[in-house]
C-alpha cells in the first residue's frame, strides 16, 4: 500500500499524507462477525474520568479477530482484504472448507484467492500459522502466542514483524521489532510473514479535526494546571513545573517502572534497544 501527498488545496490539505488503499478489495465487512463498540469516554463503569484526552470521534463497529487460529488443518480461501477501524493493520476475511467465516490480521503480501492453512504439518507460506517448532529458524513471523492456546497478543501491528533465532528444549528465542529477545514456549502459535500495512506510519493527519475524528481530545500542557489538578500545576508567573511527571506522580523521562520482581522477567534475554 503507496502513500500520497495531497494538493494543499486547503489549510489541513497542505501537509496531508494518506494511504492509498489499493490492496483493499470491499468496503463492507462480514456482518455476522460485527458488533457493538461502546465508547467509554474515558470514564470507568462509576463515570469518573480515569484516561484523559478521549471521547467523541466517528462510530465504528468492532471485527471479531481470530487470534487464535484453531480450526487446525482446515483449509480457508481469502475472500477479501478490509479496512479496520480498530487497528493499523489490515484485515483479511477467511471462506473455510467446512463454511465458516473468520477474519484474521492480514499479513503483508496476502492477496484475495489465496489458501491458507493452521497447525501442524502446514506448509511454510504467508498467512499460515504453525507452532514455533515447526517454523524454520530465520522465518519472518507475526500475531504471536505468549501462552499455548491463549491467543495472539504480540506482534499484531501494521509493519510488525519478529524473528525467530533459536529453539533450545521447550523454549524458543524470538527477536521483536523493538530489538527485545524472548523466549516464548515453542508449543506457541506464530503465522508466517510480517502484518500488512506498514506504510501507516509514514501518514499524516494534516489538522486537528482528524484527531477529534478519531476520538482523541484536546491535551492540556500540565504546566498549565492548578496544583489540584496535576503535580506540575501551578507557581506564580511561567513556572517550569519541576521534574516531569504524570498525573499520578509517577516521574517521566527513564523512570522504570517494570518490577524487579517479575516472574516473566526471567524469559527476557535482552531488554529492548534504546532510541
Amino acid at each position: 500500500m503507496a502513500v500520497r501527498k495531497l494538493k494543499p488545496t486547503t489549510p489541513g490539505q497542505r501537509h496531508r499524507i494518506v494511504l492509498s488503499y489499493d490492496t483493499i478489495t470491499t468496503s463492507t465487512p462480514e456482518k455476522s462477525l460485527i458488533k457493538k463498540y461502546k465508547k467509554t469516554g474515558g470514564r470507568n463503569d462509576r463515570g469518573k474520568m480515569t484516561i484523559q484526552h478521549v471521547g467523541g470521534g466517528h462510530k465504528r463497529r468492532y471485527r471479531e479477530i481470530d487470534f487464535k487460529r484453531e480450526k487446525f488443518g482446515v483449509p480457508a480461501r481469502v475472500a477479501t482484504i478490509e479496512y479496520d477501524p480498530n487497528r493499523t493493520a489490515n484485515i483479511a476475511l477467511l471462506h473455510y472448507a467446512d463454511g465458516e467465516k473468520r477474519y484474521i490480521i492480514a499479513p503483508h503480501g496476502l492477496t484475495v484467492g489465496t489458501e491458507v492453512v493452521s497447525g501442524k504439518g502446514s506448509p511454510i507460506e504467508i498467512g499460515n500459522a504453525l507452532p514455533l517448532s515447526e517454523i524454520p529458524l530465520g522465518t519472518i513471523i507475526h500475531n504471536l502466542e505468549l501462552r499455548p492456546s491463549q491467543g495472539a497478543l504480540m506482534v499484531r501491528s501494521a509493519g510488525a514483524f519478529a524473528q525467530l533465532m533459536a529453539r533450545d528444549g521447550k523454549y524458543a528465542t524470538i527477536k521483536l521489532t523493538s530489538g527485545e529477545i524472548r523466549q516464548i514456549l515453542v508449543t506457541c502459535m506464530a503465522t508466517i510473514g510480517s502484518v500488512s500495512n506498514a506504510e501507516a506510519q509514514l501518514s499524516r493527519k494534516g489538522k486537528a479535526g482528524r484527531n477529534r475524528w478519531l476520538g482523541r481530545r484536546p491535551r492540556t500542557r500540565p504546566v498549565a494546571m492548578n496544583p489540584v489538578d496535576h503535580p506540575m500545576g501551578g507557581g506564580e508567573g511561567k513556572a517550569s513545573g519541576g521534574h516531569p511527571r504524570s498525573k499520578n506522580g509517577i516521574p517521566a523521562k527513564g523512570f522504570k517502572t517494570r518490577s524487579k520482581k517479575k516472574p516473566s522477567n526471567k524469559y527476557i534475554i535482552e531488554r529492548r534497544k534504546k532510541k
